[in-house]
C-alpha cells in the first residue's frame, strides 16, 4: 500500500466519479466551502495507511557505545584468563596437598574433605574453581555502568531541552532531544548534510522580481545580491537600488516597481501581457481565501509558501481572489478601461496537480465570454520545451532573466497559457476522466500521460522570482562550524546558480575557494539528448562524470604542494545520479570528502537520502543530517544523527529525527556546547567506570592469591552488593552531568575545542588501557600495603594481630578513599552537589560500617563492631588509609601527563583558556587566538590557518 496515493471510484446517479487524495479527509482535516458532505469510514485500525506503511525506526547505536562494548569483551577476556590461570594453580596446590599422609594445607581438611579442596580429585576441584572464582571477579564487569549511562543521559537531554538560549521565542518552540542514546554522538560529528528551503532559509517566501513578455520588473535587492556586492566591494552596494520601503510591510510581498504598481501596468506597451500574467497567478494554484468579516481583509490557506506569495502579489497588483467553490474561482480584477475594479468569475473545469516529476501545475478554467484556458506554472526545465513555435517570443530574454534571478539567489518558475477550443478540451477531458475513474495501480501514469499531451503549444508570458530569506544567524553559525572542523555538505532541489549565490550569502562558499562543479551540460551530451538515444546518453554520461571527478582528483593532489587553498565541490542532480552508481560512488566520496564544502544541486528526496549512507558508510565518521520537510525524512534516518527543524513545512521531519530545533543557528550551540560536554562527560565516565571496577576487582583477586585461591572472598557480602550501588557510584553520575571543562562561552569563542571529540581523544584505546592500568596498579598498592602492615606485628595495643575481618574492613575502606580521590582529581569543574557527593560517598562507608556493625553477630557476621572496637582505636588503620590514599594518586598524575603528549595543541589551548587574562603579552594571546581556530585535523577543511610549527612553538614557549 502506498502512502500518499489513493485510488477508487464512486457511482452516484448513474454517474461515475473518480476519488483520489483530493477526496480522502485525513484526521484532522478541516472541511471549506460546503454545508455538508456524505461520506465513509475507510482504513481504520491496523489498516491505517500509516500502520500499513510503517518500518521499524532505524536502530542508531553510538559509537562510544559499541567500543565500550568491545572494552566490555576484553575485560571479559582478562576475568576468564584470571578465573582459568587461578584454577590451574589451585588445582596444582590441591593435588599436593596430601603427600604421604602430610597435609600441606592442613586447615583445609584435604584427608577428609568435600570435592572441593579433594587432592584426589584435583581437575573436578579445579573446575569448581573456575566457576566460583567467575563469579567472585565478576566485580570486573561494570554492570551498573550501563544503568548510570541511562540516568545521566536522560539528565543531559533534560538540560538541552531547557536551554534557553535553544528557545525560539517567535514560535514559542524549545529544542526537543528525542532520543538520549546519542548525546555524546553530538561531540563527534565529522560531516552535516544539510537541506537548504526552511533549513539555512526561512521557507517563507517573498515575491521580489517577475519577467513579464522579457521585460524584468522588481527593484527589490535580495540578501544574496547584498552579501556578493559586499565581497565586490562598497561602491557596487550603492548601485543596487533598495528594498520597498512600506509602512505596513506586506507578509510575502517584497516587490517594488513604479512601472506596474498602484495601477500604472495599464500604460505599459505590454498591458495585455501583463494582465494575463497576474491573471494567471490569481487562479493557477489551489490556495483557499479566508475573508475577515470584520475587516473584509482576505488572507490565504496554501499548499505551499510560493503559491501564497503568487496570491499576494497578483492582489497586490489588482487581481484579487477571495472566493473558491468546487467548480469556481472569483476574483477583483482591475479594469484598464475605467480603472475599477470589476468581479469576474471562472469556471474551473479541471487541475492538473504538481508533484516532483511532472514540476508544474495547470488549472483548465472557462472566462466569462466562453473562451477556455490552460494556465501552465512550472520549472523552466520542463517548461520552455512545451512552449509553441509561436509562443516563443520572450523566451531568449526570460531566459536570461532566470538565470540572473537564479544568480541573486531566487527561485524562479515560468508562466504560460494556452488557448483550447471546445473539441479540444472534450477530448481531452474524455481521456482524463476515463484514466481518473480507472481504478489500478497505474492511474497516476495515465492521468500524467493524459496530462502532458494538453500541456503543450504553450505561450510564454513571462517568470517568478521569489526569495526565501536565510535564517537570522546562519552565516555566523557555518562559520564557527567550519572552524570547528567539521564539513558542511548541502543537498538542495535549486538550481546551480541559486545553490552557489546561497552559498556565497551563507559562508558555506568564501571568496578565494576554488570551485570543482561536475555537470553534463556537454555538447556531446546535449546532442546525444536531442537525438532521443538513452542507451548512448547514459553510457556518455557515466563516462563524462568518471573524467570530471579523476580530473578533479589530479587537481586536488596537484594543489597539494602549492599554498594552501580551500576547494568546493558542486554537483547537478543529473551528475549526482551516476556518481552514486556501484563503480563510481568511492571516486566520488574520495573527491568530496577532500573539498572544504560540497553542494549537491537539483537532488531528490532519493539522493539526499544515497548520499547520507555514502558518506556514513564511507568515511565511517560521524554525520548528522539537518532539514525541516518530509523529502529530508530519509536523510535524517540515514544519518548517525538526524536533528530536524521545527518550520513550515509540518512535523514530518521532526518526528523522523533525533534532536529538534527550530533554527539552523542553533546548531552551533548544540554542537559546540553540549556535543563537546556530552562527549567529555560520557567517555570521562565511562573510563573512571572501568578505573573503580578494576581497582575493586583486583583486590580480590590479589586477595584469592593471598589466600593460595581457596574461593574466600576478601569482603563481607554486603561490603562486596553495595560498593557499586552506594560507595562509588553517585559522584560518577554528577561526573557525568555537571562536568565541564570549559564554559559555554568559551565553548563557543574557541571552535577548536570541539575536535577533542571528533579525533576520539578521551576514548581512545589508549587513555581506556591508561586507566585500567592504573586500576590494577592501585589495587596493587593498596593490597600490598594492607597486608604487610598488618601481616606480622600487633595490630593494636593488646597485642591482637588482623584477621580477615580487620584486614578486609581496612583493605575496602582504603578503596573507598581511593575511587573517590580519583574521582575528585578527574573532575574539571566542581559543584556544590559533586562535593556533597564525593564526600559524602566516603561518611556514608563510615556509617554504614558503624550502622552495619551495630547489627546482630547473626546479620552482620565478620562485620561485628569491627570498627568501632577495633579500627576506629587503632591508629595503624588511620595511617594506612592515608598513606595508601595518596600514595595511589601517584599513578594518575603519571598518566595525565603521559595523555599531555597525544594531545598538547588541546591542553595548552584549555590551560590557557582557563586563566586568560594573567598573561600580559598581546603577541601570545593573538597567536593562541588564531590557534584556537584552526582545526587539527589534516585536510583542506582543517587548514584554516597557517604557520603551523610556528604557533605551535610560540604557544608552547609562552605556555
Amino acid at each position: 500500500m502506498k502512502i500518499y496515493s489513493f485510488v477508487g471510484s464512486m457511482e452516484y446517479e448513474e454517474q461515475q466519479y473518480p476519488l483520489s487524495l483530493q477526496q480522502l479527509l485525513l484526521r484532522d482535516s478541516k472541511l471549506r466551502n460546503t454545508d455538508y458532505v456524505f461520506g465513509v469510514v475507510i482504513f481504520t485500525g491496523h489498516d491505517t495507511k500509516v500502520i500499513q506503511n510503517s518500518t521499524d525506526p532505524p536502530s542508531k547505536r553510538r559509537k562510544v557505545e559499541k567500543k565500550m562494548d568491545r572494552v566490555i569483551y576484553f575485560m571479559f577476556c582478562i576475568l576468564f584468563l584470571m578465573a582459568v590461570v587461578g584454577s590451574i594453580f589451585f588445582g596444582f596446590t590441591t593435588k599436593d596437598d596430601l603427600d604421604n599422609g602430610v597435609m600441606k594445607r592442613w586447615y583445609l581438611r584435604p584427608d577428609d574433605s568435600t570435592i572441593f579442596f579433594d587432592p584426589k580429585r584435583a581437575p573436578a576441584a579445579a573446575i569448581y574453581h573456575c566457576l566460583t572464582a567467575l563469579m567472585l571477579y565478576g566485580f570486573f564487569i561494570p554492570i551498573s555502568l550501563y544503568v548510570s549511562i541511562e540516568i545521566v543521559k536522560v539528565l543531559q537531554s533534560i538540560f538541552i531541552n531547557q536551554d534557553i538560549h535553544m528557545y525560539y521565542e517567535d514560535a514559542d518552540k524549545p529544542a526537543h532531544a528525542r532520543t538520549s542514546n546519542l548525546n555524546e554522538e553530538l561531540g563527534q560529528v565529522d560531516t552535516i548534510l544539510s537541506d537548504k528551503t526552511g533549513t539555512l532559509t526561512c521557507n517563507s517566501m517573498e515575491f521580489i522580481k517577475c519577467s513579464i513578455a522579457g521585460v524584468a520588473y522588481g527593484r527589490g535587492v535580495t540578501e544574496v545580491e547584498r552579501t556578493m556586492s559586499r565581497k565586490n566591494g562598497p561602491a557596487l552596494i550603492d548601485n543596487l537600488g533598495e528594498s520597498p520601503d512600506r509602512n505596513v510591510p506586506i507578509k510575502g510581498f517584497n516587490f517594488t516597481d513604479e512601472r506596474i504598481m498602484n495601477g500604472k501596468w495599464v500604460n505599459e506597451t505590454n498591458a495585455d501581457i501583463i494582465k494575463k500574467f497576474f491573471r494567471l497567478l490569481a487562479i493557477c494554484h489551489t490556495a483557499i481565501p479566508e475573508v475577515d468579516e470584520e475587516t473584509g481583509n482576505v488572507s490565504y490557506e496554501t499548499e505551499s509558501p510560493d503559491e501564497s506569495a503568487f496570491v499576494i502579489a497578483a492582489r497586490e497588483i489588482g487581481f484579487e481572489f477571495y472566493k473558491r467553490t468546487q467548480t469556481s474561482l472569483s476574483m477583483y480584477e482591475l479594469d484598464p478601461v475605467s480603472g475599477d475594479k470589476i468581479e469576474r468569475t471562472y469556471k474551473l473545469l479541471n487541475v492538473l496537480e504538481f508533484n516532483s516529476s511532472r514540476k508544474r501545475m495547470s488549472v483548465i478554467v472557462k472566462d466569462e465570454k466562453g473562451k477556455i484556458l490552460l494556465l501552465c506554472k512550472g520549472a523552466d526545465s520542463v517548461m520552455f520545451e512545451r512552449l509553441a513555435k509561436d509562443g516563443r517570443e520572450f523566451e531568449e530574454k526570460t531566459s536570461e532573466h532566470v538565470h540572473e534571478y537564479a544568480d541573486a539567489g531566487l527561485r524562479t518558475l515560468i508562466l504560460a497559457y494556452r488557448e483550447l477550443d471546445e473539441n479540444q478540451y472534450k477530448e481531452f477531458d474524455s481521456k482524463f476522466s476515463q484514466a481518473k475513474n480507472s481504478v489500478s495501480e497505474d492511474r497516476d501514469t495515465l492521468i500524467e500521460e493524459v496530462s502532458d499531451k494538453i500541456e503543450r503549444n504553450l505561450i510564454l508570458l513571462g517568470a517568478t522570482a521569489v526569495e526565501d530569506k536565510l535564517q537570522n544567524g546562519v552565516p555566523n553559525c557555518i562559520d564557527k562550524l567550519a572552524q570547528a572542523g567539521i564539513k558542511i555538505w548541502v543537498l538542495t532541489g535549486d538550481k546551480m546558480e541559486t545553490a552557489i549565490n546561497i552559498g556565497f550569502s551563507c559562508s558555506l562558499l568564501r571568496q578565494g575557494m576554488k570551485q570543482i562543479i561536475i555537470h553534463l551540460e556537454t555538447q556531446e551530451i546535449q546532442s546525444l539528448e536531442k537525438a532521443g538515444d538513452k542507451v548512448a546518453i547514459a553510457k556518455a554520461s557515466r563516462e563524462s562524470i568518471r573524467y570530471q571527478i579523476s580530473e578533479a582528483a589530479q587537481q586536488l593532489t596537484a594543489s597539494k604542494g602549492t599554498p594552501q587553498q580551500a576547494f568546493a565541490l558542486i554537483v547537478d542532480g543529473k551528475s549526482l545520479t551516476y556518481a552514486l552508481e556501484d563503480n563510481t560512488k568511492n571516486m566520488f566520496l574520495d573527491l568530496a570528502v577532500r573539498c572544504a564544502s560540497v553542494i549537491c544541486c537539483r537532488s531528490s528526496p532519493k539522493q539526499k537520502a544515497l548520499v547520507t549512507r555514502l558518506v556514513k558508510s564511507g568515511t565511517g565518521k560521524t554525520t548528522l543530517a539537518i532539514g525541516d520537510g518530509a523529502n529530508d525524512v530519509g536523510m535524517l534516518q540515514e544519518a548517525d544523527i538526524g536533528v530536524g527543524i521545527s518550520g513550515v513545512e509540518g512535523m514530518q521531519a521532526v518526528m523522523s529525527s533525533d534532536i529538534a530545533i527550530a533554527q539552523f543557528r542553533y546548531l552551533e550551540r548544540l554542537l559546540l556546547v553540549h556535543g563537546h560536554w556530552c562527549y567529555r562527560r560520557i567517555s570521562s565516565m565511562i573510563c573512571y567506570f572501568f578505573y573503580k571496577n578494576i581497582t575493586f576487582g583486583f583486590t580480590l583477586f590479589l586477595y584469592e592469591v593471598y589466600a593460595s585461591f581457596s574461593g574466600q572472598p576478601a569482603y563481607n557480602d554486603w561490603f562486596l552488593s553495595l560498593y557499586n550501588v552506594l560507595f562509588s557510584s553517585l559522584p560518577v553520575i554528577a561526573l557525568g552531568v555537571f562536568d565541564q571543562d570549559v564554559s559555554s562561552r568559551y565553548c563557543l569563542r574557541f571552535p577548536m575545542l570541539y575536535q577533542e571529540g571528533v579525533q576520539n581523544v578521551l576514548f581512545s584505546w589508549r587513555r581506556i588501557l591508561s586507566w585500567m592500568l592504573n586500576g590494577f596498579i592501585s589495587a596493587i598498592i593498596i593490597f600490598f600495603f594492607c597486608t604487610k602492615a598488618m601481616e606480622i606485628q600487633a595490630f593494636d595495643e593488646k597485642g591482637r594481630t588482623a584477621g580477615r575481618d580487620i584486614l578486609g574492613a581496612t583493605m575496602f575502606t582504603c578503596v573507598v578513599w581511593v575511587v573517590n580521590l580519583q574521582m575528585a582529581l578527574a573532575i574539571n569543574y566542581f559543584t556544590l552537589i559533586q562535593h556533597i557527593l564525593i564526600w559524602g560517598s566516603i561518611a556514608l562507608w563510615y556509617l554504614f560500617l558503624i550502622a552495619y556493625g551495630a547489627m546482630s553477630p547473626s546479620f552482620s557476621k565478620n562485620a561485628y563492631k569491627v570498627f568501632i572496637e577495633t579500627l576506629a582505636p587503632s591508629p595503624s588503620f588511620w595511617i594506612i588509609t592515608v598513606f595508601v590514599a595518596i600514595t595511589t594518586l601517584i599513578p594518575y598524575f603519571t598518566f595525565s601527563a603521559i595523555q599531555m603528549r597525544f594531545f598538547p595543541m588541546y591542553h595548552e589551548m584549555v590551560q590557557w583558556i582557563r586563566h586568560e587574562g594573567k598573561t600580559n603579552d598581546p603577541e601570545f594571546v593573538a597567536m593562541v587566538r588564531q590557534v584556537s581556530l584552526r582545526p587539527t585535523t589534516v585536510g583542506p577543511t582543517a587548514r584554516l590557518a597557517a604557520k603551523d610549527n610556528d604557533l605551535r612553538d610560540s604557544v608552547t614557549n609562552h605556555g
